[in-house]
């Protein structure tokens, strides 16, 4: 009995072992794929991903009143908008300015010349887009639409942002994915006030999360953009001593009565009092206060960015454009393209409690070594255009930058879209102890 079993295992394994050169000789048989068949599926993964080509953006055509049409109301055009007929941002828009930041991705898009090297490209078929723009200018609604929540022009803000999720949930791509896959700007802290927490699951533009709460807007979905800078570029920075050219030590020009965090600025005025190389004056953004500001940052070294009534401010990339080293007083603070840019390099951190101690800012900054504050205005002048918002854009300014963050989210998005299609139950992952 034994014999006989011995007898029929050696024929099956001599037949096995037959079979196997019959078909490697043939090439007929793949060891790799018969044996670990799932060897195979990350080229198919790499091949869906856009990391070695430009994001793949689809932009829904929606009427002027979404978007341009507020920066000329008056104007009866219902054309569709291209960048040949791109109503320009207007110069003197004031603060309106530093929430344009939808205005240029938008107008990034419609650009129509060479796209070489830049980080996002339109494309006409929703089937090939890796992501989804909404051009609608919600902080530009908020501004424009009554300002005062009080107003009843407000509810004009709020009827577009019904109109805008009413014209969502028909389209097919934001049912597929619930919204995920489509870019929504929320810069200003009121933008999409009324309606913000259905559009939840998009990836947010947005400036900070001081007004957001977490169920809006989160640093793992969401990206952080800079404000658009309303003073004007220091482009002839050429100054064969910049430390020496510069005679403030700390410059800030701004509101002082701010809410939340920035009840820090009050208490700043009075900490700051008294010292004749410390500009701290209280003003209101007008034009000819921007213009004072722009000249007080190019004569200082530092230039302070107290939190406002959100963590961040225009401010602070007023300073950058300034190739003034940002003095940042702000514990909640986040800050755009952190995974590319290390802002240590070109900026000093204080704590609101270092801050408000007295005289230990000012003795800090004043016995900071020239050299090291010369290599930081050198960093400065080479990363400023990336906060540069222009048409036409240019490789690496603060759109490009964006996009490129954009394109970061894109696995996130795809992860979290295959997950809900087959999870038949809410999300437990949340649950877990």
């Amino acid at each position: 009995m034994k014999g006989n079993t011995k007898a029929v295992l050696l024929s099956l394994t001599f037949g096995f072992v037959l079979l196997m050169s019959y078909s490697i000789f043939i090439g007929s048989f793949d060891l790799r794929s018969y044996f670990f068949p799932l060897l195979q599926q990350p080229l198919q993964i790499a091949a869906s991903t856009c990391t070695d080509r430009p994001l793949r953006v689809y932009m829904y055509d929606l009427p002027r009143k979404f978007h341009v049409g507020m920066l000329n109301r008056r104007s009866t055009d219902d054309s569709p908008v291209t960048a040949q007929n791109l109503h320009p941002w207007p110069r003197n828009s004031g603060l309106k300015r530093q929430h344009s930041m939808e205005y240029w991705m938008m107008a990034s898009l419609l650009y129509d010349g060479s796209a070489e090297d830049m980080e996002a490209v339109r494309v006409s078929d929703p089937e090939s887009a890796d992501v989804f723009f909404v051009p609608f200018f919600s902080s530009l609604s908020f501004n424009t639409h009554g300002r005062n929540m009080t107003d009843p022009e407000t509810e004009v803000d709020h009827q577009l942002q019904i109109d805008l999720l009413e014209f969502l949930r028909k389209s097919k791509y934001w049912q597929r994915s619930g919204g995920r896959d489509h870019v929504i700007t929320m810069t200003h802290p009121n933008a999409f006030r009324f309606l913000g927490e259905q559009v939840n699951a998009s990836i947010l533009i947005v400036v900070d999360f001081g007004r957001h709460p977490k169920t809006l807007s989160n640093l793992r979905k969401d990206v952080v953009a800079p404000y658009v800078h309303v003073v004007d570029s220091f482009v002839d920075d050429v100054a064969p001593d910049p430390f020496e050219s510069r005679p403030t030590l700390l410059f800030f020009r701004g509101r002082t009565i701010r809410k939340d965090e920035g009840i820090v600025r009050a208490q700043l005025a009075k900490v700051l009092a008294g010292y004749d190389d410390v500009h701290y004056e209280r003003s209101i953004a007008n034009t000819e206060n921007i213009r004072l500001s722009t000249k007080g940052m190019r004569l200082s070294k530092f230039c302070l960015h107290p939190a406002g009534d959100t963590p961040s401010s225009c401010r602070l990339f007023d300073a950058i454009v300034s190739h003034c080293v940002p003095v940042i007083v702000s514990d909640q603070i986040e800050l755009p393209y952190e995974d590319e840019i290390d802002y240590t390099e070109f900026s000093l951190f204080f704590s609101v409690e270092e801050a408000l101690r007295p005289n230990y800012m000012v003795e800090q900054l004043r016995k900071f070594e020239k050299e090291r504050w010369v290599e930081m205005w050198r960093k400065l002048k080479n990363v400023s255009h990336h906060f540069e918002f222009q048409f036409p854009p240019k490789k690496e300014d603060a759109v490009d930058m964006l996009w490129r963050q954009v394109r970061h989210k894109v696995p996130t998005v795809r992860l979290a879209t295959h997950r809900s299609r087959r999870l038949k139950i809410p999300d437990w992952w949340g649950r877990r102890r």
